[in-house]
C-alpha cells in the first residue's frame, strides 16, 4: 500500500508541471468525474465555490453543506449538479445530522472535501468549550469524515482533502491547553495550531485509511484575493502580519503577490483529481505539488515537522475521539 508520510518521509514536489500561477482549469484538463459523488464544505464562497464549479464542470455531483441555506443556493444556482444542505460546523449535531441524510441516500462518497475555515476571530468556544477555530478548522473535519466513513469505503477508491494553511507556522499544537483556558488568547496562535491538527489528521487519516482505498491530503491554498476569510479581521492584524501600511492600505508587494480565486482553488482540485497522487497520500501540498519539508517556521512555504509527526497525529487522534464521543478506530 506505500509508505507514510510519518516525519514527512513523502514531503518532496513530484514535478506535477503545475506552479503557483497554475489555475483550476489547468489542473482539471483531461479528467471525467462522471459519476463521482463529492462533497466541499464552504463550497458557497471564495476557493471552495472555485472548487464546486470545476469540479461539477468535470462531470461529478457536487453537495455543498451550508450554515446560510439561501445564501448557498443563491451562489450555486448558476451550476449543474450541485445540491445543498444545511450544516453548522460549531453544531456537532448539525453534522452528525447532515451525515446520516447523506448515508442514508445510499450513495458513495469519492472526495471530501474539507474547504470551510474560519481565521482572525475573537475568542469563541462552542458548546464543548472547544475554541471556535479549533472546532471549525479541524475537530469538524474529523467528526464529519468518521460520520462519512460507510460512503467513503463505499467508493472504494476515495480522497479526503483538507484546506489548510501556511498558517500552520505560527503554532504546533498545544497538548496541554488546547482551548486556551490557561493562557491568553491570541487569534494567531488559534489559527496555526487548527491547521497543524489539520495537517495531523490528514497524515494519520491517510496511514489508516489507504487499506481501505481511502487517501488523504493537506494543503495551503496560497494567500489570496477576494475571499471571505479576514472578514472579522481588524486592520491591526493585517498590519501585524505586515500586509499593509499604517493607514490600512495594502502593500504593493504583498497585492502583487496575492492570488487569483482560480489560482487559489486549483491545489485543492489537483490534491482531489491528479492521478499522480494515486498511490501516495498523507502529505502537504502547495502549488498543485507536494511542498518541501520546512525547518524554519520564520519563513513562509512548505510545511513544518511538528505538523508531519507521528506520535503528534496519534495523540491527537485519541483527543478527537473524546472530544467528540466518536470511536473511529480503522
Amino acid at each position: 500500500m506505500g509508505q507514510n508520510n510519518y516525519q514527512g518521509a513523502l514531503q518532496q514536489p513530484i514535478g506535477s508541471g503545475f506552479n503557483a500561477t497554475s489555475t483550476t482549469n489547468d489542473v482539471i484538463k483531461g479528467i471525467d468525474l462522471t459519476g463521482k459523488i463529492v462533497i466541499v464544505t464552504g463550497g458557497n464562497t471564495g476557493i471552495g465555490l472555485e472548487a464546486v464549479r470545476t469540479l461539477a464542470a468535470a462531470g461529478a455531483t457536487v453537495i455543498v453543506p451550508a450554515r446560510d441555506i439561501e445564501k448557498a443556493k443563491r451562489n450555486l444556482e448558476d451550476i449543474a449538479n450541485v445540491e445543498s444542505e444545511p450544516m453548522d460546523l460549531m453544531n456537532p449535531d448539525s453534522i452528525d445530522a447532515f451525515a446520516k441524510k447523506f448515508l442514508a441516500s445510499g450513495r458513495p462518497l469519492h472526495l471530501l472535501i474539507h474547504n470551510a475555515g474560519i481565521m482572525w476571530v475573537p475568542l469563541r468556544r462552542d458548546s464543548r468549550g472547544i475554541e471556535s477555530q479549533l472546532a471549525t478548522n479541524y475537530l469538524a473535519q474529523f467528526q464529519l469524515t468518521a460520520r462519512l466513513w460507510p460512503a467513503l469505503i463505499q467508493a472504494n477508491g476515495a480522497r479526503v482533502v483538507n484546506v489548510s494553511s501556511d498558517g500552520h507556522r505560527f503554532a504546533p499544537f498545544d497538548f496541554e491547553d488546547p482551548n486556551f483556558h490557561h493562557r491568553d488568547y491570541e487569534t494567531l496562535q488559534g489559527y496555526g495550531q487548527s491547521k497543524t491538527a489539520s495537517n495531523l489528521f490528514a497524515l494519520e487519516l491517510d496511514h489508516r485509511g489507504k487499506a481501505f482505498h481511502v487517501r488523504a491530503y493537506s494543503l495551503h491554498p496560497g494567500s489570496i484575493n477576494g475571499t471571505e476569510l479576514g472578514r472579522e479581521a481588524p486592520i491591526a492584524l493585517f498590519q501585524q502580519m505586515g500586509f499593509c501600511d499604517a493607514a490600512g492600505n495594502i502593500l504593493p508587494e504583498v497585492a502583487a503577490s496575492l492570488k487569483t480565486i482560480p489560482q487559489g482553488a486549483a491545489t485543492t482540485v489537483w490534491c482531489a483529481t491528479s492521478p499522480l497522487l494515486n498511490d501516495l497520500g498523507g502529505v502537504y501540498c502547495e502549488d498543485a505539488d507536494i511542498a518541501e519539508l520546512s525547518h524554519d517556521a520564520s519563513l513562509p512555504g512548505g510545511v513544518q515537522p511538528y505538523s508531519l509527526d507521528e506520535a503528534n497525529a496519534k495523540r491527537l487522534w485519541k483527543l478527537s475521539e473524546k472530544w467528540t464521543g466518536i470511536e473511529f478506530s480503522l
